[in-house]
């Protein structure tokens, strides 16, 4: 048989030529398959699957990004929530805090009457006495008690308890003081127990020049 009608008849049965490719017609030797795949007639394919793995890199790094930014997202809302819980853990704990003072305190309004009185007969002038009632009253003030209700400042419903009330004015005005006021911050402890009386504002005209003549006459 001779070369040329070797070639042709392989030619006929392997038309693609990957056979010879793969092995030496003259030889019968498999050739190198790293070698024959490269001179293959596939070998267009690389470029194919080159531009495919772009296209897959960029649908994969679209997919991060998207992931990414879900997962920031859910940080993000986690972070906020957790401040807000914070803050409501400090508020209720805060609230908690000073309803307990105000109990505390609300029971020691006695005793600060009960030296009211000791004061207003002269107990409290001198005397051990005094010092135990100035620390008491110190100390109570540094905890944020606070007393309200004086003569002469308007009326407040709010804030007061009116038990008597004199004339029949529109600015009404305590007159007198039977028992003090007392808040807590903002929370009011006990009302102040007064009596109302009208304001110089509500006097007839007449009355008011009496009284400012009376006030003259008292001066001289």
């Amino acid at each position: 048989m001779t070369q040329g009608n070797s070639d042709e008849r392989n030619s006929e049965q392997d038309p693609s030529g990957l056979v010879n490719n793969i092995v030496d017609p003259e030889t019968g030797e498999i050739r190198d398959p790293a070698a024959a795949t490269a001179a293959g007639p596939d070998s267009g394919n690389g470029v194919e699957a080159a531009l495919g793995s772009d296209e897959g890199a960029a649908v994969m790094a679209d997919a991060i990004s998207n992931e990414l930014a879900e997962r920031t997202a859910d940080l993000q809302r986690l972070t906020a929530e957790y401040a807000n819980y914070r803050r409501r853990v400090e508020r209720d704990r805060k609230a908690t805090i000073d309803a307990a003072k105000a109990a505390v305190v609300t029971e020691l309004l006695g005793v600060l009457d009960d030296l009211d009185r000791a004061r207003a007969h002269g107990d409290l002038d001198t005397g051990p006495l005094k010092a135990v009632a100035d620390k008491l009253a110190d100390a109570l003030r540094k905890q944020g008690l606070e007393e309200f209700g004086s003569e002469g400042e308007p009326f407040d419903p709010t804030l007061h308890e009116a038990v008597q009330h004199e004339g029949s004015g529109h600015d009404p005005v305590i007159g007198v003081i039977m028992r003090k006021g007392y808040r807590f911050g903002e929370r009011v402890l006990r009302h102040a127990m007064v009596g109302v009386t009208d304001g110089v504002s509500d006097l007839p005209v007449n009355e008011a020049s009496n009284a400012g003549s009376d006030a003259g006459t008292t001066k001289q």
